[in-house]
């Protein structure tokens, strides 16, 4: 047996896993043959696994500069990536705080968010989330999700949210309930995963919502914190989701695609008005955050290619056509009696199964991975939700063998 402790993995009913060898494109080389990486590795890759000048950007910064301390050091990658990051974010974010996962990019934020309301001067201390939502492993960022299976266990170390229902249809019910909550004047945060709840099943809402819940908190002077981090770097169709309809959020939490899904990077953008609050000569208003790699310069220099990439490419028209692509795929099963609510946003596709038992731990869930394994595509469905999130290479042939991959599933 293995020594290694794989996540969201049951050791006592699972198969040993693959053995990958190799990765290129929008494939993964594996000890049992290739994979195509329909999910992009967990939502990370977006140009494509090893591309060339991610790759070389790595090696060049490894052979001059490898890990610093940031405390009290900058370094040039750093600072030319913040300056890039701030310049293609939504208007009035002005500083980037660094850290290493999405996780802690929203840890960051909401500590920001909190110690702006103490500098302040104020006494507010309630976030609201979305029912459903997922924003992380770590006890914070557990806190703010949806509470189940997956954090049960770690209730007892958990705080108290204020939840809004999902946001279906005009999105109405939601709107008025936070209404309810930012009237109050105790809310110091709406904290939010914009256009599509990723890990709660693929849920999607409507841009119109976002922009109604971006007025209610400018109303009442609640923080608005944008999480990013899976629905960034254009998996909604543009480079943030908060740019189909012109959102400016307080926060903004970025990770995953920052590097390409290369290298272990996070960074949390924020407002001068939220830096401002911490920059004092009173030295206990100092920002107290940060881990051993924060903005270590291989991650950065890593990023700082993919950004090149982004600018140099059409990125905009590769998003629609890959979404166009993943639209015609889709349409094509929304006749079959075996899968409900087909729903795409951008490069994001996904259906459900019709199962007698549905939600995460719906037994159809393993049954289909495995099977889509077996004709040579990695899938992880969310229970009975299927999805489909590429890298943004990937051809028609490429989605052809996914989707029918999943259209030969007997459920």
């Amino acid at each position: 047996m293995s020594a290694v402790w794989h996540p969201f993995f049951q050791h006592a009913t699972e198969p040993a896993p693959p053995r990958a060898t190799g990765s290129q494109g929008a494939y993964i080389q594996t000890d049992r043959g290739p994979l195509l990486d329909a999910i992009s590795s967990w939502w990370v890759v977006t140009h494509g696994h090893n591309q060339p000048e991610i790759v070389a950007a790595i090696r060049e910064m490894a052979g001059t500069l490898d890990q610093v301390i940031f405390a009290g050091l900058t370094h040039a990658p750093a600072e030319e990536l913040a300056e890039a990051l701030v310049a293609m974010a939504p208007a009035g974010l002005k500083h980037v705080f660094y850290s290493d996962s999405g996780s802690t990019a929203v840890e960051v934020a909401l500590k920001m968010a909190l110690g702006y309301w103490r500098h302040e001067g104020d006494g507010r201390h309630r976030i609201a989330v979305i029912e459903d939502s997922y924003h992380g492993d770590t006890i914070g960022t557990m806190s703010m999700g949806e509470r189940g299976v997956f954090n049960a266990a770690y209730d007892p170390l958990m705080f108290a949210v204020d939840r809004l229902p999902f946001p279906s249809g005009d999105g109405a019910a939601t709107l008025a309930a936070f209404e309810d909550l930012a009237a109050s004047g105790r809310m110091a945060a709406l904290i939010l995963e914009p256009l599509v709840l990723g890990a709660g099943g693929m849920r999607m809402y409507r841009p119109e919502v976002l922009a109604g819940l971006r007025a209610i908190c400018d109303r009442h002077d609640v923080l608005m914190i944008a999480d990013e981090v899976m629905t960034g770097w254009g998996r909604t169709g543009r480079l943030w989701a908060c740019d189909h309809v012109g959102v400016e959020p307080d926060i903004l939490c970025t990770s995953k695609g920052l590097t390409g899904g290369v290298m272990p990077l996070a960074a949390t953008l924020a407002t001068a008005r939220i830096f401002e609050a911490h920059r004092s000569v009173d030295r206990r208003r100092t920002f107290y955050h940060s881990s051993s790699y924060t903005a270590n310069p291989i991650a950065c220099a890593a990023a700082l290619a993919q950004v090149r990439l982004w600018r140099a490419s059409p990125m905009q028209a590769r998003l629609e056509a890959l979404g166009a692509m993943q639209a015609e795929r889709l349409a094509a099963l929304a006749g079959d009696a075996r899968f409900t609510n087909p729903r795409r946003c951008g490069t994001i596709a996904a259906l459900d199964l019709v199962v007698p038992e549905g939600g995460y731990l719906s037994e159809v869930g393993p049954r289909m991975r495995a099977h889509v394994m077996a004709e040579g595509v990695l899938l992880r469905p969310l229970g009975n939700t299927v999805y489909v999130l590429p890298p943004y290479g990937v051809t028609g042939e490429d989605l052809d063998l996914a989707w029918g991959a999943v259209a030969s599933f007997e459920v």
